[in-house]
């Protein structure tokens, strides 16, 4: 395993272990999934780039834009749920009440 993969596995592997058991605050479980996102953009970007494909380098550019529309997403939702509930704590929220 070369250097390079093994440090874009530790950052994902990092990212969803925060993920997974770091799930206090909405904005932690937001910039973990950012992270996991990073690596596997830069992951995808060195792989097209290793492999020589031209036609293939448009996955990291779709990534990305998926990635910002994520973040988007999340930080309106972040934004809607401060207000309503006044904290962005995940064990206040209750799904099953409107």
């Amino acid at each position: 395993m070369t250097p390079m993969i093994f440090t874009l596995s530790t950052c994902f592997i990092l990212g969803l272990a925060g993920l997974t058991f770091h799930r206090t605050h909405l904005m932690s479980a937001l910039l973990c999934l950012e992270g996991m996102m990073l690596s596997l953009f830069i992951a995808m970007a060195l792989w097209t780039l290793q492999t020589g494909m031209l036609n293939l380098s448009s996955g990291p550019m779709l990534l990305l834009a998926f990635s910002a529309c994520e973040a988007s997403a999340g930080l309106s939702l972040l934004v809607a749920t401060a207000r309503t509930h006044g904290t962005d704590h995940l064990q206040n929220f209750n799904l099953l009440q409107c």
